[in-house]
């Protein structure tokens, strides 16, 4: 096991693990309500919602319920949720001993401590861990021996207090985000005709949220959700929960490429069933094209690609330019220069695409969420990415 730090050791042998907080700094109250985040962005979560004992606590995609609120409580050293306590299996020690709910009882089984972002139980001397590494929904947890992985960090409860990135996980995204330049379009609505938000409706820390567009519980992330089955435009099948560029006075923004465009984000795609684009250049006024001009997408297989059109006629060219695995945190940039160059930039890698002259008399505007790019009759599968910085600059 990894040694512990000699002031963690100190407090714990006193019986003060307040003085870090259980999870450390940001868990300084003696408790903290709210989701426990870990590997994949995903929450540690109550099987079946259910308060038997001996219930399983698993991993699973984070969703606000009382099966995700955790009470951590650095008086006690317990972490409760649906008045019972997170406990190790018959007192289990062993490497894969699973983890339930029980009745609090005040034994070690029932202690837990903090070490450098893990999460450990007092009388195993182990770690919390995500079994196999699989970022699954419904995959067990147990305790092993602590290694520092990432299927053994942790992010704890914040309850309104903001996390050190800076996002509030207690508000609207638009009390995160400055949302006066984006509509929001959802996979809700009228077939074909998709339901839009506007952006006085987005702003502000009460703003407009929902099961498709939510700030998440554990980090403050902006998350889009978009399943398989939804409601699309006329001219696609895929659903969307997506934003669309807008101007500062509320009209649909339409720039020409003249100029310096770029928008920038930080992300991380929580679960994708194939693929999705998490951000593109549209065709705006100027013809009759619905084709964007360029769209990122990021698939199943950790792959980052750039699709670039051919022409407004249709025909994309695809271009892989990166790779992380799912979960994890990157950044892109996608700007246009001197009216005939498409710049993109992912994770620091800059590459160039010239634009075809075919282009030139269409305006545009930038997208930027989760666009789904498959379809069936699931309402279950799909693309959920969360954001935590996007801007958008025009010069």
């Amino acid at each position: 096991m990894k040694r512990r730090s000699p002031l963690l050791a100190a407090a714990t042998a006193a019986g003060v693990v307040g003085t870090l907080g259980l999870f450390g700094p940001a868990a300084s109250a003696a408790t903290a309500t709210g989701p426990i985040t870990g590997l994949g962005g995903k929450c540690v979560d109550v099987a079946a919602a259910a308060s038997a004992n001996g219930t399983a606590v698993q991993l699973y995609d984070c969703n606000g319920t009382a099966a995700q609120s955790w009470t951590v409580d650095t008086s006690d050293h317990t972490v409760r949720a649906l008045g019972k306590c997170l406990d190790a299996a018959a007192a289990g020690t062993a490497n894969g001993t699973r983890v339930q709910l029980y009745d609090c009882n005040g034994t070690a089984a029932q202690q837990w401590t903090a070490d450098g972002g893990g999460l450990v139980n007092t009388g195993a001397g182990k770690c919390l861990d995500v079994t196999d590494r699989s970022i699954a929904n419904g995959t067990p947890l147990q305790l092993w021996t602590c290694t520092g992985g990432t299927n053994q960090q942790w992010n704890p409860p914040t309850g309104s207090t903001p996390p050190a990135g800076g996002l509030n996980p207690a508000v609207s995204p638009g009390g995160n985000f400055d949302l006066s330049r984006w509509q929001l379009q959802e996979p809700v609505g009228s077939p074909g005709s998709p339901t839009t938000v506007s952006s006085a409706a987005l702003q502000g820390p009460n703003g407009f949220h929902d099961a498709y567009f939510y700030t998440d519980g554990g980090d403050g992330a902006m998350t889009f959700w978009a399943p398989e089955k939804g409601v699309t435009t006329p001219n696609s099948n895929y659903a969307r929960s997506e934003l669309r560029e807008m101007n500062p006075n509320g009209g649909a923004a339409d720039w020409a490429l003249a100029g310096s465009h770029r928008l920038a984000a930080t992300l991380r795609v929580v679960s994708v069933t194939s693929n999705v684009c998490v951000g593109q250049i549209h065709l705006g006024s100027g013809g009759s094209s619905t084709k964007p001009l360029i769209e990122l997408y990021y698939r199943a297989s950790g792959d980052i690609v750039a699709g670039v059109e051919n022409s407004p006629d249709g025909g994309q060219t695809t271009h892989t330019v990166g790779h992380v695995a799912v979960g994890t945190k990157w950044s892109y940039t996608i700007a246009v220069s001197g009216g005939n160059t498409i710049d993109l930039t992912v994770n620091g890698s800059t590459t160039h695409y010239p634009i075809p002259s075919s282009f030139n008399a269409y305006h545009q505007y930038f997208k930027a969420g989760s666009y789904n790019q498959s379809s069936s009759d699931s309402t279950t599968k799909g693309a959920r990415v969360a954001f935590y910085a996007l801007a958008v600059n025009h010069g």
